[in-house]
C-alpha cells in the first residue's frame, strides 16, 4: 500500500466513524470528494451542512469543518456533539 493510499483509507475509517456518531444524533450524512475524502453531514430538519475533513495533524488526525471547527479524532462524542449544535 503506498503511503497516499494509506493516508486515504484512515482518513475514510475516521470519517465513517463521524458518520456513525453524527446518525446517532438524528443528522443525515454521506461521502463526498475525491476517494469520499470528505463528510457531508445535514440536519434534516434545518436542511443545514457542511462538509468535514479528517487530516493529520501532528502525531494524530483532527476532523475540521468551516467556521474553525476543529475536533480531534480521538474525541468522536465531542465531535458529533458540535455538529449537532451547529446542524440542529
Amino acid at each position: 500500500m503506498s503511503v497516499v493510499g494509506g493516508i486515504a483509507e484512515v482518513r475514510r475509517r475516521h470519517l465513517a466513524a463521524l458518520a456513525r456518531e453524527v446518525e446517532a444524533r438524528g443528522l443525515a450524512w454521506r461521502f463526498a470528494g475525491p476517494e469520499e475524502s470528505l463528510l457531508a453531514v445535514y440536519g434534516p430538519r434545518t436542511r443545514r451542512r457542511l462538509m468535514v475533513v479528517a487530516t493529520p495533524a501532528g502525531d494524530g488526525w483532527s476532523y475540521l469543518w468551516p467556521g474553525g471547527g476543529m475536533a480531534d479524532v480521538t474525541d468522536l462524542t465531542a465531535a458529533a456533539d458540535q455538529l449537532a449544535r451547529l446542524l440542529t
